[in-house]
């Protein structure tokens, strides 16, 4: 790139605003008037939706395959060659964050409830209905346990890693604002403050808001179970929306606070809850057989992993890759603006081979033990006979947890932990989500003035609330799903986009380094010049 520029300060303020126009109101209208059009055809709605995924599904689910491959593979390179030393920020930036907390944060935004909802539930529905093998066998156990990896793991994270990476590349190295428009600069130049920058922004703000809604909507519906499940309280409509509000002003605290003393502190505190969860579960339960599954598991699914990554369902009929790996690919690309955004806003200071390794390998390690713990678990319960988990299961994917938790010592202590941390990620998420919308619709400002951090941090809870309430929620998670087609083709010139950008630093880099030797030979040749040059002359005095 041949110059820094930061436009972002040159935007004016609308109606008190420090905002973008363009991408702030067009956002704002058409998720107004999408929630408008889904409550009212709500029937109709979900009918439509349900149509496109699967055109998306059928058409294009080879596609899906083949970009998060090419996705993973491209970070990897990155991280392995030499352009990995390169340093977000300058040579000279130092990380803004610990370590351990940089690994919290990413970790809440990346998975956080959805891992919580699914890491029993998914690793047991494809044990009863796994894809390639008979329901109910050890075998099935196995593959169960590979495709719940391969969804969960390095695929889903080279995403992030990728979209994250290029963000804060351009934004910390090149002085560009924090969106995602600014990846494209190599491509589109100084286009990318018109008309095609806010249709690139537009578009990423509503895959981040349609898919935060619906997540957090799915989320609280579980805390609900939960407290139904452990104490009895009516789950109904009512207890959901309240909870919305409560955890929605407790994300509003946050968000006013800040990166470092709001997100960081309930992203660090998420992870204590997780990890105390996790441990009581390891050493209440079956200790031995869950390590032993978790070696396992990891192994294969690194020796299948070529295989089942490359996958397509050519020869079979079942359509079971459609509602599972493909939705997963879609729905890990939709995401991706929102905690690629979020990974960039924190990673400040860090080489890239750094970034991309820990990105991928920590947060995939702690997923895998994650559901080895809980999901192998399971399984096992099911091989010995015991129906219930599987009943629970079938019954209501949301009370998976607490069911499975009861067979433990200490049941309603864990169930409370459970709603706890289920809770936190869902704070942690609308927080970290407001903060990436907000810099998306300024123009890239990273600290906006506190009352649009406030109207987004309260615009998700309600977007939740109003689509709980019209039961639209299925149809708007099936939009999101299905807006990661034309989003995989943006991360395509994504790669382009970031490759020329750490191509043509580690050229410049390569210049200036041999431009300095070359200086440093010239020195050196006339010192020499000039030493020979006296020894001549005291050689001459002597004659």
């Amino acid at each position: 790139m041949a110059k820094k520029i930061v436009r972002s300060d040159e935007r004016k303020s609308i109606m008190g605003l420090d905002v973008n126009g363009p991408v702030f109101f067009t956002s704002s209208i058409i998720i107004i008037i999408s929630i408008a059009l889904t409550l009212i055809f709500e029937e109709q709605a979900e009918g439509y939706f349900s149509s496109i995924q699967n055109f998306v599904a059928n058409s294009g689910g080879w596609f899906f395959v083949l970009c998060v491959n090419i996705f993973l593979i491209f970070v990897l390179y990155l991280a392995f060659s030499k352009y990995g030393n390169i340093r977000i920020g300058g040579k000279d930036a130092k990380p803004e964050f610990k370590t351990l907390s940089w690994f919290a944060m990413l970790f809440s935004a990346g998975m956080g409830i959805g891992l919580l909802f699914w890491s029993i539930a998914e690793p047991v529905t494809h044990f009863m209905n796994p894809p390639l093998t008979a329901g109910g066998t050890p075998e099935a156990a196995q593959e169960a346990m590979n495709f719940t990896f391969l969804h969960w793991g390095f695929h889903a994270w080279g995403i992030y890693a990728l979209v994250g990476l290029s963000l804060a590349y351009f934004t910390y190295s090149h002085g560009l604002p924090l969106t995602i428009r600014s990846v494209f600069y190599p491509i589109l130049g100084d286009k990318i403050y018109g008309k095609r920058g806010d249709l690139i922004d537009i578009f990423a703000v509503l895959a981040t808001l349609f898919g935060l809604a619906t997540s957090l909507g799915l989320g609280v519906q579980q805390i609900a179970a939960g407290l139904s499940h452990v104490f009895g309280l009516d789950s109904g409509i009512i207890t959901q929306v309240t909870l919305i509000a409560v955890i929605t002003a407790i994300a509003t605290i946050s968000v006013v606070l800040g990166v470092d003393k709001g997100v960081k502190f309930l992203s660090e505190w998420n992870m204590r809850v997780a990890v105390i969860l996790l441990l009581l579960v390891v050493v209440l339960g079956p200790t031995i057989f869950i390590f032993q599954s978790f070696v396992q598991n990891t192994g294969n699914y690194l020796y299948s992993f070529l295989e089942i990554s490359t996958w397509t369902e050519s020869y079979t009929s079942k359509n079971w890759q459609n509602a599972w790996t493909v939705f997963y690919w879609g729905w890990w690309i939709a995401w991706s603006p929102f905690v690629g955004m979020f990974i960039a806003r924190i990673s400040k200071g860090r080489s890239i081979r750094e970034f991309i390794l820990g990105v991928l390998i920590v947060p995939s390690l702690l997923t895998f033990f994650w559901i080895s713990a809980f999901g192998s678990t399971s399984i096992q319960q099911a091989l010995a006979g015991d129906q219930t988990i599987i009943n629970a299961v079938e019954d209501n994917v949301a009370t998976a947890l607490f069911v499975f938790l009861e067979d433990f010592p200490f049941a309603v202590v864990l169930n409370v932990i459970g709603v706890i941390l289920i809770a936190g990620f869902f704070v942690t998420s609308s927080d970290s989500g407001s903060l990436v919308v907000d810099s998306l619709t300024s123009g890239g400002k990273i600290d906006a003035p506190v009352g649009q951090r406030i109207f987004w941090a309260v615009a998700e809870g309600t977007i939740a609330a109003v689509l709980l309430i019209g039961g639209g929620l299925q149809a708007l998670q099936t939009a999101s799903i299905v807006t990661g087609l034309p989003f995989a083709f943006i991360l395509l010139f994504m790669c382009y986009s970031l490759y020329t950008g750490v191509r043509d630093e580690h050229l410049k880099a390569e210049e200036k380094k041999a431009q300095k030797e070359l200086e440093s030979y010239e020195e050196v040749i006339s010192d020499i010049i000039k030493k020979r040059g006296r020894n001549n002359k005291d050689s001459d005095q002597v004659k």
